[in-house]
């Protein structure tokens, strides 16, 4: 079978099945004004019939015509903080914290996501020292991803090379198609745990008329992505561009706040942090997310290496564009466009990189 059919029923069974087989399934869902990321009791929490309008600085829910449960584009979380938490207990002097991590099964992986989880993993789990921690979550996740047919207005996964459609590593792949009789999905199977998934749901197989449609909507999608990155190497653009005047300008509007690492799905950055109680009897040390844009970051001695705001902005997005290629052989963007919609100041990546290259195009005559 090279493809089949669900419908609406069968993504309620699909996440029953997986409660069933022991999982905690994660999943889209509306809360107040957003779509995020929470565990799912069933089907009826994903959000049925809601999109997202996205702009610099801007994400605000809609109303869609219609009753699609993936058509909306990334809000802001991704499924790093449950493979890459937050906050994370290492140590503990009672051995608090030894427990066996959750089976999550994830519903709803974009492409850009995707490829997101593929370099974390080259970063934290085939990495010299491996992350134990973030290895053994990996390796127990079941993964629905889902192909895009309508990009967001701040989406670049294009450019990026790290979608519209799925990538290697799941095990269940979705495409969402919309006809008069409501929603209906073109599964893909990527692994024998998904074939397995999917015999437990009732669905029929795809014929290659539904195939070859689903595809050519994922590949008019390609041509539909809201912002896209400029066509040159971006690594030698940011080398050529590092006395660039453009820094002073786009940290005259950056708050550091460092939203951007926040929100970012491959951001990996951390810092140990021991702490007792007041008899000295208990200790403990946690790991916790860290931002490059905090002062204390690069601190060495009595003072920090990065004290602008120019160095600390244009160390981050270097580092996610070029130096990430020396390091991990990758870039460390997928082009999901949250850093640009969760911006205080609307500071768009995609927007800094095309200035810098028109400016050194202008260098070049």
């Amino acid at each position: 079978m090279d493809a089949a059919v669900i419908d609406a029923t069968g993504i309620h069974r699909l996440v029953a099945t997986l409660i069933g087989r022991g999982f905690r399934v994660i999943g889209p869902t509306r809360s107040d004004n957003a779509i995020v990321l929470t565990e799912l009791t069933s089907g009826e929490d994903l959000p049925s019939g809601w999109g997202v309008d996205v702009g610099p600085g801007r994400y605000r829910l809609r109303r869609r015509g219609d009753n699609a449960l993936f058509g909306h584009s990334a809000g802001p979380q991704s499924w790093k903080q449950f493979l890459h938490p937050p906050r994370q207990l290492l140590w503990s002097s009672d051995g608090a914290g030894k427990d066996a991590p959750a089976r999550y099964a994830f519903i709803g992986v974009r492409a850009c996501d995707l490829a997101a989880i593929s370099m974390l993993n080259g970063v934290l789990g085939e990495a010299a020292h491996p992350d134990q921690g973030f290895v053994g979550r990996l390796q127990r996740v079941f993964v629905v991803a889902v192909n895009c047919t309508e990009p967001g207005g701040l989406c670049f996964c294009a450019s990026m090379g790290t979608g519209p459609h799925v990538g290697p590593g799941y095990d269940l792949s979705l495409t969402e198609r919309i006809d008069d009789e409501g929603p209906h999905y073109l599964v893909e199977i990527g692994s024998d745990e998904g074939a397995e998934v999917l015999d437990a749901l009732p669905h029929r197989d795809a014929t290659q008329a539904e195939i070859a449609s689903a595809d050519a909507e994922i590949a008019a999608a390609t041509e539909q992505m809201g912002r896209q990155m400029p066509p040159r190497d971006l690594r030698e653009l940011l080398v050529e561009s590092r006395e660039s005047s453009r820094w002073d300008e786009v940290a005259a509007r950056c708050l550091t706040c460092g939203n951007c690492t926040m929100v970012c799905p491959t951001c990996f950055c951390t810092s140990i942090e021991d702490v007792t109680d007041l008899t000295g009897e208990h200790a403990q040390r946690w790991m916790q997310w860290a931002s490059c844009f905090e002062m204390d970051f690069t601190f060495i001695h009595e003072g920090s290496v990065r004290q602008s705001t120019r160095s600390r902005y244009r160390h981050w997005i270097t580092h996610k564009l070029g130096t990430w290629h020396d390091q991990f052989g990758t870039t460390g963007c997928v082009g999901c466009g949250r850093c640009i919609a969760w911006c205080p100041t609307g500071i768009d990546i995609t927007e800094e990189m095309n200035v810098l290259a028109d400016l050194a195009g202008d260098d070049e005559h």
